[in-house]
């Protein structure tokens, strides 16, 4: 039996976010591409001028055996600044925005649970409002990018990783 789910998140530019996921234990498989915008097929120069209105995703495919949905989460919320509306860092525009799509009723619980975890721990710092979209990736197309962009920083390892963070921890569970 293939027990093997599928995880989608944009943290901004999507080639050291998709390293970070490759990184961590369970997940499968990654890949970069573009969703949640109205053109069909969209170029990576198309998504830069943000009038396709496709966020830079990255698809995670992962064992939910060896790796749970919220330690994905848990990595995604702090692997960027999900405070920033439609930026990270020098990356303007709404191809950058902060956004989760859920394949299941449960995803969508965990990263609305995690989301306000991680907003107390957010406000207690004294920083803003999370700005994260979570949707459903349900009739939301996942549009493959370029291969030059496929696992970019393995074929460029010095390459630009552009994340920014709030630098806040995600508060560890409570036992």
């Amino acid at each position: 039996m293939n027990s093997s789910e599928k995880a989608y998140f944009a943290t901004g530019c999507f080639w050291g976010a998709e390293r970070r996921f490759w990184n961590i234990d369970g997940v499968i498989e990654t890949s970069v591409g573009y969703m949640g915008g109205v053109r069909p097929n969209p170029s990576y120069e198309q998504v830069c001028t943000g009038v396709t209105g496709h966020a830079e995703m990255v698809e995670v495919t992962f064992d939910p055996t060896r790796v749970s949905y919220r330690r994905l989460l848990e990595e995604f919320w702090v692997m960027h600044d999900p405070t920033s509306l439609n930026r990270q860092g020098g990356d303007i525009g709404t191809q950058y925005r902060s956004a989760i799509f859920t394949t299941s009723e449960s995803q969508k619980l965990q990263a609305e649970v995690t989301r306000d975890v991680y907003q107390a721990a957010l406000t207690r710092e004294g920083i803003d409002q999370i700005v994260t979209e979570i949707l459903s990736a349900e009739g939301v197309p996942y549009y493959l990018a370029e291969e030059y962009h496929q696992k970019y920083l393995q074929k460029n390892p010095n390459g630009y990783d552009c994340h920014s963070s709030t630098g806040v921890a995600f508060p560890a569970l409570a036992n």
